[in-house]
């Protein structure tokens, strides 16, 4: 296996833990706010919503663990990174399908409440590029190979330093989107 995918796919894993780590307790410290963020994409039946808002945040530790662990282990729970992928592709398209309606306004649910951002083809981008990164996981170590440690802790610093970035384009894209950016009141 190349040694750019093993790392890109740590990277990718650990940076994407750490993306749903965070984004997982945020829902669960808001947790009366996520019905209304999933029902606002219009996508789900009405019966679907609260299922889905009561499991997101659960599935988005569970993984973003998993991803945790796989790095360090090695093991089986790359595939973790599959179904990490498709979330953000889930996520993806609900934000592509809404940015097609004309419904940009809406929040897309990715950030810290106070600072919410409205929906954009970025974001969709940014979503599609995290699904890619943590798919490249997936490939992961051929059987028998060990990763070094040099390559685990490489991952963690670079994996942190690509979630700090993903919370530096949120922050952006939400002040940007804010009255305050264009001076109005």
């Amino acid at each position: 296996m190349s040694t750019i995918l093993v790392e890109t796919g740590l990277i990718g894993a650990i940076g994407t833990g750490i993306v749903f780590v965070e984004a997982g307790l945020a829902k669960l410290r808001h947790r009366e706010l996520v019905p209304g963020v999933v029902a606002n994409y219009r996508i789900l039946p009405d019966g679907l919503v609260n299922p889905v808002a009561a499991a997101l945040p659960l599935a988005e530790l569970g993984l973003g663990l998993a991803l945790f662990v796989s790095v360090v282990t090695g093991g089986g729970l790359r595939i973790a990174a599959l179904p990490a992928a498709a979330l953000f592709v889930v996520f993806a398209a609900a934000m592509a399908i809404n940015i097609v309606r004309g419904r940009r306004m809406i929040d897309c649910g990715c950030g810290r409440s106070q600072l919410r951002q409205p929906l954009s083809w970025g974001l969709v981008v940014r979503n599609l590029v995290l699904a890619a990164l943590v798919a490249i996981h997936a490939i992961g170590v051929a059987p028998g190979e060990t990763v070094a440690l040099a390559d685990i802790a490489l991952a963690l610093v670079a994996g942190t330093a690509m979630f700090l970035i993903t919370v530096l384009f949120n922050a952006l894209a939400a002040l940007a989107a804010s009255p305050l950016a264009s001076g109005r009141r």
